[in-house]
């Protein structure tokens, strides 16, 4: 059984059109190399069930790694698991929730798009700034739309120091910035670390959802800080940065078990 965490984040973050919850099957669309598709993932007790529709034939097998890399299907959870149950504060949640895994993402500059329009706001803010840029620019796919790569910051109801960041962003992805899971994790950190209005947090968060960084960790992140004053670790980014050293090389891993000890609603999958 999947922790609650994956698909309750997927669903919590989800942005209308783009993705949705229904029927106990998560949908949602796919950039391909060779058109674009749907993937509808049903969670069962041991498996997840999953179904492709594709515009064009020869996209199967990337479409399924996609699905494999957005739910962490890859990982060992069985090594993670040994290596953080190590630290006796983090032995008890790992014990309370084996095979925890980080919910992760199709597409990486779609994930960097979002993660600026989440800055400094709400989950729901986040979706609702995410749904309209959507539904304005989007590509249509069956009853879902593909996430918009291009169109005008100037155009997003969002401050202007905002719209910079993400104009910056965009100029990047155009030229040429790497955010797919195979690429180099601390040329593209230092790439996104050079961008107005790129931090730590927004950084990291990129790493660990777009290109599959075991090790991202969010020592600022308010829910973190939360679970560590709770648990009677050092709440102060820099120490507990310190702390964090003795989950390496698992520190994303170590984010999920520590966000599922607050009441919040991405751990846990609608009824």
């Amino acid at each position: 059984m999947f922790p609650d965490n994956l698909f309750g984040h997927l669903i919590a973050t989800a942005v209308p059109g783009v993705e949705e919850w229904r029927d106990g099957v998560y949908r949602r669309t796919l950039r391909l190399p060779f058109g674009c598709g749907i993937a509808s993932l049903r969670p069962m007790p041991d498996h997840v069930a999953c179904t492709v529709e594709l515009t064009d034939a020869r996209d199967v097998e990337s479409a399924f790694g996609l699905c494999r890399f957005l739910l962490d299907l890859d990982a060992d959870p069985e090594e993670v698991d040994s290596d953080l149950a190590e630290d006796p504060v983090l032995a008890p949640l790992v014990a309370a929730a084996p095979g925890r895994r980080v919910p992760r993402t199709v597409d990486g500059a779609e994930f960097a798009v979002r993660a600026v329009l989440g800055q400094q706001v709400s989950t729901k803010a986040a979706r609702t700034h995410a749904a309209r840029l959507a539904a304005a620019h989007g590509t249509p796919v069956g009853d879902l739309v593909l996430f918009p790569l291009e169109f005008d910051p100037d155009q997003l109801a969002v401050p202007k120091s905002r719209r910079r960041t993400m104009a910056a962003l965009l100029d990047a992805l155009q030229s040429g910035v790497d955010l797919s899971p195979g690429a180099d994790r601390e040329r593209t950190r230092a790439q996104l670390l050079a961008l107005p209005g790129f931090g730590p947090w927004t950084v990291e968060t990129i790493l660990m959802r777009a290109l599959g960084d075991p090790d991202s960790f969010l020592p600022t992140d308010l829910g973190i800080r939360l679970a560590a004053e709770g648990l009677g670790l050092p709440t102060t980014p820099a120490a507990l940065l310190r702390r964090s050293e003795a989950w390496r090389p698992w520190r994303s891993y170590a984010v999920q078990h520590l966000w599922a000890t607050g009441d919040h609603e991405v751990n846990r999958i609608p009824a």
